[in-house]
């Protein structure tokens, strides 16, 4: 078992925001276009960073925090896409090699994007390919292993978003973010839990594929039934073992939807706000329009919009993609 990852500090995480300074952007907070009666929910839209997605945070900072002469051999991770697309983003900006490791099942739209990029794609069967996440490195692969979910300095990355959640909507009540692995609720936790120790977090998953539910449930992970549909990125077979500590101390609550529900809400965000979220990110949302949490000012992270052509069209027109 690896170490038990720990929180990061206010000064880790202003460093972080530092080394990202003109590498990712301080992303807009805007009111969604359609919010329940008496709620006001916003959306902080990480989609809208260069690579799509609010992993360019963790991994750029992960990549940056460490010396030239480490990275000399390139960089890999795994990852159903966004990470991947993270380390090969930065291997390009860098000069050097990345290789992404991702399921058989990735979206296409992301395993096109990595290979624009430059990166190698090395597919692997889903029950090997989360092995290697659990972990932490793969035998074989050549490089430094970028972890976007237990890396403190990946934490510290995923922090500044809830560092510009507070600057930007001072009065917000509870953030409602998706839940992969961790990291993304759990860095911006530590920013709120520094400055806004009020303000709850709320970990976001499907109705069919909810590790964290059920370890709170059982007190501690458990291995759980995992059937995502079109949306991949949350809801894995458990929660980590050294991040539960972390989740557990983090997160307020954890609300599930539907797959119903998460396409209806990429169907709201496009007809409404013209934004596209892929299926992860739109978890939040679903989970903010619903009746399922009762506060009134809230924030829905829209953690990516990396989505597939075809499946945007099939939710589009009404469907659910298969």
């Amino acid at each position: 078992m690896l170490d038990e990852v720990k929180p990061v500090t206010p000064a880790q995480i202003h460093a972080a925001r530092a080394r990202l300074e003109g590498l990712s952007a301080v992303s807009p907070l805007v009111a969604c276009g359609v919010s329940p009666a008496g709620k006001s929910v916003h959306l902080k839209l990480e989609n809208l960073q260069s690579i799509g997605s609010f992993k360019i945070r963790p991994i750029g900072n992960a990549v940056l925090a460490r010396a030239p002469a480490e990275l000399a051999d390139g960089i890999y991770t795994t990852s159903t896409g966004n990470s991947a697309l993270g380390v090969a983003f930065m291997a390009r900006r860098l000069g050097i090699a990345a290789t992404a490791v991702v399921p058989l099942n990735a979206p296409q739209a992301k395993l096109e994007k990595l290979r624009r990029l430059g990166a190698g794609v090395d597919m692997r069967p889903v029950a090997e390919w989360w092995q290697a996440i659990r972990t932490g490195s793969l035998a074989g692969q050549r490089g430094v292993y970028i972890d976007a979910v237990r890396d403190p300095a990946s934490l510290a990355g995923d922090a500044t978003i809830g560092l510009e959640i507070l600057a930007q909507y001072p009065d917000v009540e509870a953030i409602l973010i998706p839940f992969g692995g961790g990291g993304l609720a759990c860095g911006i936790a530590c920013a709120v839990r520094a400055l806004r120790p009020d303000v709850k977090i709320i970990a976001c998953e499907l109705t069919s594929a909810h590790p964290v539910k059920a370890a709170f449930a059982a007190g501690a992970p458990t291995d759980t039934p995992h059937e995502a549909g079109f949306v991949s990125g949350v809801g894995f077979g458990t929660v980590l073992p050294e991040m539960w500590p972390l989740v557990k101390a983090m997160i307020d609550d954890v609300v599930t939807v539907s797959l119903t529900e998460v396409a209806a809400a990429i169907k709201t965000l496009v007809e409404c706000n013209r934004v596209v979220a892929e299926g992860a990110g739109a978890v939040s949302v679903a989970a903010a329009l619903s009746a399922r949490y009762s506060a009134t000012k809230v924030c829905a992270v829209v953690s990516g919009g990396n989505i597939d052509n075809a499946m945007l069209a099939a939710i589009l027109e009404g469907r659910i993609p298969s």
